[in-house]
């Protein structure tokens, strides 16, 4: 048995406050399988994934069921027990110590305040950039004061944060150059994104989002950044033009390109990726993906995380499944003899949660 006791959730959004309906819970399973949280078609239901799958497995046992139970009786269990306490039962059974929560998204989730109580542990904030940059914007009246604010709120927004996110590689941002645009490309596209831009509308301009990203690396502070299901190539550029300046990168959630992933991890020395809400996702089949990711990542680059949003479930699912995944794969190298049982206790105590410890420079929890 290989022992990963302490998990550092390295990137992770806060929970819902509501209860929760058949249709409203597989909603959220289909928003985790990367759809918009719409319901199944007809005829069909989002339990039937590897997530529902795992779901079943491993949460019912924590309400009071046996594992495998119908999602219908398990959701009434969890409205019997009400929101709060299924939550708290469900968070403090999933052996995550830490929680480092963006805060950035437009929904009511619990903060870094709360899920820290609800779940016995410790969290810290990551601030995510555009919706920042989206909000100074609705306060700045010019392209001079829009500036400089968003400088001052980039640099503000460190002294509390453990790090920053960012989905510029998502929107595009990082697809033309990787290096700093000048002063004059980036007062142009200020001007003409806040000429045209409607009340509340989102940060997309990938001149912009190519100068946020330039002063989040000046803060201080690690930068993550989402990849979606794009290749990560698209930040190779980005993580050789930030190359000595002292500014870590973690990529996040690059499935189905976690090879290359992975293989920017080796190229670049602060430049690291998480596993993500992938071995949820993948269930049964984690134990394969791990392997995958082993095979080319050198093993201080690589974070646990859940990714998990708005379902207490997801981080005790993340956390499960990383669990087992990670006993299976080392486990049997250590059968095999390739590994030594105390490297590989090593190994797995780094991923889950001691390069984490590093990176964001967090004490070790109690």
């Amino acid at each position: 048995m290989i022992d990963t006791p302490s998990l550092v959730d390295q990137y992770c959004h806060g929970v819902l406050r509501t209860e929760l309906g058949l249709g409203t819970f597989e909603a959220r399973l289909g928003a985790q399988l990367g759809g918009s949280t719409t319901l199944p078609a007809a005829g069909t239901t989002f339990f039937d994934t590897q997530t529902g799958f795992a779901v079943r497995r491993w949460c019912p046992p924590l309400l009071g069921l046996e594992p495998h139970c119908p999602p219908a009786r398990y959701l009434a269990r969890r409205r019997e027990l009400g929101v709060a306490e299924a939550g708290r039962r469900l968070l403090r059974s999933s052996g995550i110590s830490t929680y480092l929560v963006d805060t950035g998204l437009p929904e009511d989730l619990t903060g870094p305040a709360e899920i820290a109580a609800t779940g016995a542990a410790e969290a810290h904030e990551i601030v995510r950039l555009e919706p920042l940059a989206e909000q100074v914007a609705d306060t700045s009246g010019t392209v001079e004061a829009f500036l400089a604010n968003l400088a001052e709120a980039v640099h503000g927004a460190a002294v509390n944060a453990v790090a920053f996110a960012s989905v510029a590689g998502v929107r595009q941002g990082l697809a033309y150059a990787p290096e700093p645009p000048g002063p004059g490309e980036v007062r142009g596209a200020a001007g003409r994104w806040l000429a045209g831009r409607p009340a509340g509308g989102r940060l997309a301009d990938p001149v912009l989002l190519r100068h946020l990203l330039w002063i989040a690396v000046t803060a201080g502070r690690p930068l993550q950044l989402h990849t979606g299901d794009r290749d990560p190539a698209s930040v190779a550029g980005f993580a050789a033009a930030t190359s000595g300046l002292g500014t870590d990168l973690v990529l996040l959630h690059s499935y189905p390109y976690h090879r290359a992933a992975a293989r920017l991890t080796g190229a670049h020395a602060h430049v690291y990726a998480d596993l993500g809400p992938v071995l949820a996702h993948t269930g049964a089949r984690a134990a394969a993906v791990l392997a995958e990711v082993l095979e080319r990542a050198p093993f201080g680059k690589l974070l646990f995380s859940s990714g998990a949003h708005g379902l207490p479930e997801l981080h005790v699912v993340a956390a499960s499944v990383f669990r087992t995944a990670v006993t299976r794969v080392l486990g049997e190298w250590v059968m095999d003899g390739a590994w030594s049982r105390t490297d590989a206790q090593r190994v797995a105590a780094m991923i889950a949660g001691d390069n984490a410890r590093r990176v964001y420079r967090l004490a070790r929890s109690r």
